[in-house]
Formats: structure tokens, C-alpha cells, sequence
């Protein structure tokens, strides 16, 4: 029989007809729904706007600084904008991906999150300014400021939550970093609010404590967030 013969044969044959589904299969198909997709732009934003908001209500509440109107107006606008860029940066890199891809940039958040919080500590450590009605606190004395560690860590936990709430399900691989990002933003943020509250300026306090609640939220969301933002 010929290729061609044989080719007419089988176009002859009759189609079997499909088997029909499962009643468990037909039940899973029925439950189907439509997927909400996710739009990092719209995350970033509400992440920011809401933290904006939490920012000035945390400032209201714990008050602000007394030695503010003292302070060295390049200084602290230098620091304002380091913890601004700290923060939308970071938390950038860890919610938006880049153009054509799904998953955000996790390495690059991890890096950028462990240069925030080694550059706050040493610019702290470096650069301090007072003014007349500053507190300056000595070496020995730098346990005092617990309370900016304790009110950095609920500040930073906002804006992190909100991160890993944007990225839950999304880092097959690199959550650890991703994490690591978005708890150095989260530290930055705090910083912030620290800036615009607390009147301790020695070089202990602003690098070890202020600078270290970024060393601290970083390490803390690196060893719990990542669970939450795996599939």
C-alpha cells in the first residue's frame, strides 16, 4: 500500500467521539473565576500615600523635635532627602518590575537595601549637627535610645507590610533579598520619622541607632517575610 493510499485509509477511519469529564473535574472547572492581575504602579503608589499619611500621624503623635528650628537648614534637608530617596527608592525596586518582565528587580532591591543601611550608619556616625537645645548623649550612655529603636521598628513596619502584601505569591526566587529590600526601605521610612522627632544628635545615637533600626528592619524582614511572598 502506498503512502498515499494508506493517508486515505486513516481519513476514512471514523473520529472517536472524546470521553466525557469527571464529576470532580466538571466541579473544579465550574468553580473557575476570573484572576485579579496585579499593577505594581497602583501598589507603589497606595504604599507611598499611605505611608505619607502614617508618616505625618507618627510625627503628630510622638511630637516634634524641639532643636528643629536650630538645625543647619542644608544638613537637614540633605538627610530629609537621603531618607525620602532611601525609602521610594527601595521600595521601588521591590514592588515594580522592570519593562517586559514579572518579577521585580530582588537583587538589586537586596544590594541597594544593604548599602541604605551601611550608609546611614556611617553618615550618622560622620555628620552629626546640633543645635543650642540638642541632647547629646556619650558612648556609655547610647542604651538610652531604646525608644527611637522601638518607635523606628513600628514606623518601618507599615510601609514593609504593605510591600510584602504587593508581592505575596510573586518571587518563585530571590524573596530573601526582596525582602531584605523592602525592610531597608522600611528602615528608611522610620528614619525619617526619627529625623523630624527625635532631638539626639551625637554621632552615636544618629549612626548605631537611627542608622541601625535600617540594619534591623532589613535583618528582621529577611528572616520573615520571605515565606509570605513565595508561591
Amino acid at each position: 500500500m502506498s503512502d498515499r493510499e494508506l493517508d486515505a485509509s486513516l481519513r476514512d477511519l471514523p473520529t472517536p467521539a472524546a470521553p466525557p469529564f469527571g464529576a470532580e473535574l466538571e466541579a473544579e472547572l465550574a468553580a473557575l473565576a476570573p484572576v485579579a492581575v496585579r499593577d505594581p504602579k497602583r501598589q507603589l503608589i497606595t504604599i507611598l500615600a499611605v505611608a505619607a499619611v502614617f508618616g505625618v500621624i507618627m510625627v503628630f503623635v510622638t511630637g516634634v523635635r524641639r532643636d528643629l528650628g536650630e538645625l543647619p537648614v542644608p544638613w537637614l534637608l540633605a538627610y530629609l532627602a537621603a531618607w525620602v530617596l532611601g525609602f521610594t527608592g527601595l521600595a521601588a525596586l521591590t514592588v515594580l518590575p522592570p519593562r517586559g518582565a514579572m518579577m521585580p528587580r530582588w537583587r538589586i532591591a537586596g544590594l541597594g537595601g544593604m548599602l541604605a543601611a551601611v550608609g546611614f550608619v556611617v553618615a550618622g556616625l560622620l555628620m552629626p549637627r546640633s543645635g543650642p537645645s540638642s541632647v547629646q548623649l556619650s558612648l556609655e550612655e547610647l542604651h538610652r535610645g531604646h525608644y527611637c529603636i522601638e518607635i523606628g521598628l513600628v514606623t518601618a513596619l507599615m510601609p514593609a507590610v504593605g510591600c510584602v502584601v504587593a508581592l505575596r505569591g510573586v518571587l518563585p526566587v530571590g524573596a530573601r533579598w526582596a525582602a531584605a529590600g523592602l525592610g531597608a526601605a522600611g528602615g528608611c521610612f522610620a528614619g525619617l520619622v526619627l529625623h523630624m522627632h527625635c532631638p539626639i544628635t551625637d554621632r552615636w545615637h544618629l549612626g548605631f541607632i537611627h542608622g541601625g533600626v535600617v540594619v534591623l528592619s532589613a535583618a528582621l524582614s529577611a528572616a520573615i517575610a520571605p515565606r509570605r511572598m513565595t508561591p
